[in-house]
């Protein structure tokens, strides 16, 4: 029987055969401690960590709580809801365990990254178990670990969120057989063997406890029977307790239960200032929509929501111990299950009766009551009221989610029911709206969401009954169980990216997906559910832009070049990054690349992870930013670093594109044709060479001409890219199957941009000005603002040769060096403008600039060690033209550092 089918059968044995076993059961063995049980287990270890608090507070990223809640939360040292003391020794011990695996290998070396594009749906009971903002699909995951690592190698994602890179590692060991055979043809058409199975060992981390939390319930084991006993216990008492609250009457006198309510605001008439249910005058059941503007039923004038008031009520508040005012909202309409039938209609006298029975009633148990925090979404309802956590609920469901939190503390579970909690929080919140289509049409429930990324309270929002919630989460939860870990072989913290406290040189792979920029407001959107966990984000460090917390995407910047400075530190040298990236901004993706760089890795490709939603896609330039992408990047080899040290001139630079081409794809096919591979196209290649001197502090030996010319010289080119002998003969084996060469467009952007699209255009045929005009100024449409691009005449001029008949065509290579040099004098007497605008009294901001002659002025001013010019030229020109250029920001981003 294999060990998948036993784990099913345990998972589905009776509670008598349980108790039989727990009697039985071996003692408990974790880091060379042996225990009679996990209790005892977690009993010494939370005493232990109880004494090293005080030495943990004072790491970045410790979350804001009370020492027993954080402990109470914690499961050690599996999981601590706080710096982990323990990775360390988890390390040292997996280490270890390598030495037993039969089917690693001592030489394992993986020279390519992952090309191949990722797509994979969301549709399965571990992604569905339960809700977060952002989460990448565990099987999606499991390409690239199966790629970068072997049996017992140890996996880090310290932007973990909901733990799925460690989900992805366990399951490594034991994928069900659809995900098997479809991975394990992937990999027969691609690499032309197998994947190697096997468990690897994972550690995430994450600032939130709330997402740190949901980790751990993905990454240790739950037993089946005993979930099942006390969920349903849970359940039972639950409904005893709360029925009432949902109580309706049926048309014969019965009572049914509400499954939902829809609530509607009330404006007050701008013409005569009497009410108006919203509802009422909006929800147009002819026309079968939500008016923008809609009837007073009193005086008949046309109101909308932009230029009517709302309805305010005074109301005491419970949490608050005090009166408050807050807007008027009305239960209107309802869905209700009468022996087994639901049934809508309108709210009726009984209907109000209840809640107010429920209004005159103190809620008998804890539930938070916190001052929403001070952030860029957090405060948004303090215009309605609503100010603090509680007021997101309606009482009746606050009294619920009371209860039933007091009945999971109590329990012998509370950790793991408490999943199913959180997971409830947001479909129980007023953020819920009305989805209209469903109640005109039909075909679905009306709950349509809380929209994604918001604190957002609707006009028309939906009550969600706690008692219709429950079961569902408990079911998926139940379901996810048989295909999560059944040991305890992962490990997971609270605490920030840039602080992991490992050590150097320990993980074999990371696997990261960080916040982007200003996408989503994590700790404030998390303050819902962590404060139910009683333990609380420290947002200090949290790497996004948020006004309010005073940081802009340069400070974002810093923070995530700490995030993967800590990275590069714990990486084995020539080991493997990948950073799933998710935002459509050029400045953000710029500032990932420079962190990323800037602290010494190198981005050897960028491929799609298509999560079915929108799509991701590989890209050709830095402003033609897609979502969802996937940067594979290495960690250069100590011998390579060794080497590079003590060679000079030359002989570095080839090295250094000999090893990068070593870490490149050689070749990748999409639609049975073969493909471009971007990071083999010389202009890229010496992107990442003046990187690599720059991040070094060094001057760069050799202009892009002559680098070029040595391309040609010293390796083979192919398709406008370049590849060592032995990869050329591979890439041409390869592309003689998929002989269709698919040839990436480009987008033009800048001035870099449009020169290339003329060296394409003109390699294709030598034309004229009049010819080359037209198809020119469409294609320069997408200019970004602030950027400055020459007339094409100038263009032309500096960089082509101009024939006797007129057309202009691509210079040869002695003419090409003679073109750089006049262009590049032009460049420096352009950035000699900007310096004399710069040193003007009261110089004012420079609105638009030339990017090229930036870079050459840089340029010079860093083989000057004049770092000062740089940073005060960077200070004045537009703020998205420093961000959104890769070698400008990378410029500016080191010469603020030698000031």
């Amino acid at each position: 029987m294999t060990e998948s089918n036993l784990f099913n059968q345990e998972a589905y044995e009776t509670p008598k055969n349980v108790e039989k076993k727990e009697k039985t059961q071996a003692p408990v063995i974790c880091l060379g401690l042996t225990f009679a049980n996990d209790e005892e287990r977690r009993a010494y270890f939370r005493n232990e960590l109880r004494t090293k608090l005080p030495e943990l507070k004072q790491i970045e990223g410790f979350p804001i709580g009370e020492d027993e809640d954080i402990i109470a939360l914690s499961d050690p040292p599996y999981y601590t809801a706080c710096p982990n003391p323990w990775l360390n020794d988890f390390i040292e011990a997996w280490e270890k365990e390598k030495e037993t695996i039969t089917n690693r290998l001592d030489d394992f070396f993986v020279d390519e990254p992952y090309a191949s594009d990722v797509s994979e749906g969301k549709n399965n009971p571990i992604y569905t178990a339960h809700t977060y903002h952002t989460k990448v699909p565990h099987p999606a995951i499991m390409r690239y670990i199966l790629h970068y690592t072997q049996p017992g190698d140890i996996v880090l994602d310290a932007f973990a969120g909901t733990g799925m890179t460690g989900v992805a590692a366990q399951i490594c060991e034991n994928p069900d057989r659809d995900l098997k055979y479809k991975i394990e043809g992937e990999w027969k058409e691609l690499f032309g063997h197998l994947p190697t199975w096997g468990r690897r060992k994972a550690v995430c981390g994450d600032l939130s406890p709330y997402a740190s939390f949901i980790s751990y319930n993905y990454n240790t084991p739950t037993s089946l029977i005993q979930f099942q006993k006390e969920a349903d216990s849970l359940l039972k008492d639950l409904i005893k307790e709360c029925a009432w609250l949902y109580e309706t009457k049926h048309t014969d006198g019965g009572i049914g239960s509400i499954n939902y309510t829809v609530w509607s605001d009330v404006f007050i008439c701008s013409n005569c200032g009497e009410e108006i249910v919203f509802w009422e005058a909006a929800m147009d059941m002819k026309q079968k929509k939500v008016l923008d503007e809609f009837l007073c039923p009193k005086c008949n004038s046309l109101n909308s929501k932009s230029n009517s008031e709302k309805a305010w009520i005074t109301v005491f508040d419970q949490g608050l111990n005090k009166s408050i005012r807050i807007t008027k909202t009305i239960p209107i309409y309802l869905v209700y299950t009468y022996k087994g039938k639901r049934y809508e209609r309108e709210i009726d006298l009984f209907d109000k009766e209840v809640l107010t029975k429920i209004n005159e009633q103190n809620i008998p148990n804890w539930f938070p009551s916190y001052r929403m925090p001070l952030g860029d979404e957090s405060r948004r309802n303090d215009r309605i009221g609503m100010t603090n956590i509680h007021q997101f609920y309606t009482k009746r469901n606050l009294f619920a989610l009371a209860t039933l939190n007091s009945k999971i503390e109590k329990s012998i579970m509370p950790v793991k029911l408490k999943f199913i909690l959180t997971g409830m929080i947001n479909r129980s919140t007023q953020m819920n709206r009305i989805h209209v289509n469903n109640f005109f049409y039909g075909g679905g429930g009306w709950n349509a969401g809380h929209l994604k990324g918001t604190l957002y309270i609707p006009s028309l929002p939906i009550e969600t009954s706690i008692l219709e919630q429950i079961s569902d989460k408990i079911d998926s939860f139940k379901k996810a169980i048989a295909f999560l870990s059944k040991s305890y072989a992962n490990v997971q913290y609270v605490g920030s990216a840039s602080k992991s406290l490992l050590n150097n040189d320990s993980v074999d792979y990371i696997f990261t997906d960080p916040p982007f920029g200003a996408n989503i407001m994590y700790s404030e959107l998390n303050f819902l559910p962590e404060s139910w966990l009683k333990v609380l984000t420290n947002n200090q460090k949290e790497a996004i832009e948020n006004k309010t917390q005073g940081k802009s995407l340069l400070e974002y910047q810093e923070i995530m070049t700490a995030c993967f400075k800590e990275y590069f530190r714990v990486l084995k040298p020539n080991k493997w990054m990948t950073v799933e990236f998710s935002n459509t901004s050029a400045a953000v993706w710029n500032s990932i690349q420079t962190a990323l760089q800037r602290v010494g890795f190198i981005i050897a490709n960028v491929a799609g992870l298509d999560k079915k939603q929108g799509g991701m896609r590989a890209i050709t330039t830095a402003i033609a930013v897609r979502q969802d992408l996937a940067i594979s990047c290495y960690k250069p080899s100590s011998e390579f670093e060794h080497t590079f040290q003590n060679e000079q001139g030359e002989v570095a630079i080839w090295d250094f594109v000999r090893e990068h081409l070593h870490h490149l794809p050689v070749h990748i096919k999409k639609e049975n044709s073969t493909t471009a591979i971007v990071e083999r196209n010389p202009k890229i290649l010496y992107d990442r060479l003046i990187t690599f001197y720059l991040m070094r502090g060094l001057s760069v030996p050799i202009d892009a001409k002559d680098f070029q010319d040595g391309l040609m010289q010293k390796f083979v080119g192919r398709d406008g890219m370049y590849f060592t002998a032995e990869q050329a003969a591979e890439y041409d084996e390869k592309k003689a199957l998929t002989p269709q060469f698919m040839q990436l467009s480009l987008i033009v952007t800048n001035e870099s941009d449009a020169i290339e699209w003329l060296k394409e255009q003109l390699r294709k045929q030598s034309q004229r000005y009049q010819d080359i005009m037209p198809d020119f100024r469409i294609a320069t449409q997408s200019l970004r603002k602030g950027d400055t691009l020459p007339e094409l005449q100038d263009i032309l001029n500096e960089n082509f040769i101009q024939e006797t008949d007129g057309k202009w065509r691509v210079p040869d290579i002695n003419e090409a060096k003679d073109r750089e040099a006049l262009r590049n004098k032009v460049l420096l007497k352009e950035f000699q403008l900007y310096l004399t605008e710069m040193n003007k009294p009261k110089a004012k901001k420079l609105k638009e600039v030339r990017v090229e002659a930036l870079r050459a002025g840089f340029k010079a001013c860093w083989e000057k060690k004049d770092f000062l010019t740089i940073v005060s030229i960077g200070d004045k020109i537009p703020q998205n033209i420093l961000l959104e250029d890769e070698q400008l920001l990378m410029y500016y981003d080191i010469a603020k550092d030698r000031i």
